[in-house]
């Protein structure tokens, strides 16, 4: 049980660290953004085809990672400049949808369906599973805390700033003078340098890639995690993946509380308790958990 609750840590990590990049695109940028997972495959099989065919150390890969993410997402942001809202969403579900069956059709460099294997992990063979998840744990939300205080700081900074004042109205913005275009784009490859380097680590940790592994629905859970948890802060984008994973891994024991229920109505039943939550606490808080504070610029009387 040590084991599994640790290895939950170690997803909420990375749920935590994929809303930080998303945060970034849609909480302060307001761009929605639907192809959080495919910046996620992209760290991920980049990590693992540099450990894997060329035997890069391990931290040459999450940056090398991190890059590939941020070079797609600014392509990205680049080609749909001109999109916002509904259109943008398709646009970027279906750019991870491109990745992920990219990786399933060119064997020769992903695998294919086989994916890739033996990813070295750090400590991996020194360390028993529950001493390994244990590492990992401490690792991944190191990383979480570092990055989130990096974020916060640049939230706070002018250019956070000019981000929500694009978020608020991209017009007003390019008649102050900010060039809209370029702020979209550093806005968009910083957050999906973020997702890439979480792609990294879970290459990393799982010790194996496939395209199975980058469905829709982790896109999903993240959106979640971050509208439940507070777009805009980013204690709230943790606090969210924290939620998500508890939700979605805590009612998988339904069937100990309920043993006369089929799997298939425990898993109907799962899945009604989780929206029924997330429905329960965005009605309380429509703003989320952790709502994001107004900053208000004080003018001294003259």
């Amino acid at each position: 049980m040590a084991s599994y609750l640790l290895a939950m840590a170690v997803f909420a990590g990375f749920y935590a660290l994929m809303a930080l990049g998303l945060n970034v695109i849609w909480g302060l940028a307001g761009m929605i953004n639907l192809g959080l997972v495919g910046f996620f495959a992209i760290g991920a099989y980049t990590a693992a085809l540099l450990s894997v065919k060329l035997h890069v150390p391990m931290l040459v890969g999450w940056g090398a990672a991190a890059i590939a993410g941020s070079v797609a997402g600014a392509l990205l942001a680049v080609v749909t400049a001109r999109l916002k809202g509904d259109y943008l969403a398709i646009v970027t579900l279906g750019f991870s949808e491109i990745v992920r069956l990219t990786a399933s059709n060119e064997i020769w460099l992903t695998g294919g369906t086989d994916g890739i294997s033996a990813i070295p992990g750090p400590f991996r063979g020194a360390l028993s599973p529950l001493g390994f998840n244990l590492v990992f744990a401490g690792l991944i939300w190191g990383v979480v805390a570092v990055t989130a205080l990096a974020l916060g700081r640049l939230s706070a900074s002018p250019f956070g700033r000019v981000l929500r004042a694009i978020r608020e109205d991209e017009m007003v913005a390019a008649v102050a003078g900010k060039p809209v275009l370029a702020f979209k784009v550093r806005a968009f490859a910083l957050g999906a340098g973020v997702l890439g380097f979480a792609g990294a680590l879970y290459a990393h940790y799982n010790g194996y890639v496939a395209p199975d592994a980058f469905q829709p629905l982790i896109t999903i859970y993240v959106v979640l995690a971050l509208t439940a948890g507070g777009t805009g802060t980013m204690r709230g984008a943790m606090l969210g993946a924290v939620l998500v994973i508890a939700l979605t891994e805590g009612t998988r024991f339904l069937d100990d509380v309920l043993p006369g229920l089929a799997p298939v109505q425990i898993a109907a039943l799962r899945e009604a308790l989780i929206g029924t939550a997330l429905i329960v606490i965005l009605t309380w808080r429509p703003q989320g958990l952790v709502a994001e504070r107004t900053r208000v610029l004080q003018l001294e009387a003259l």
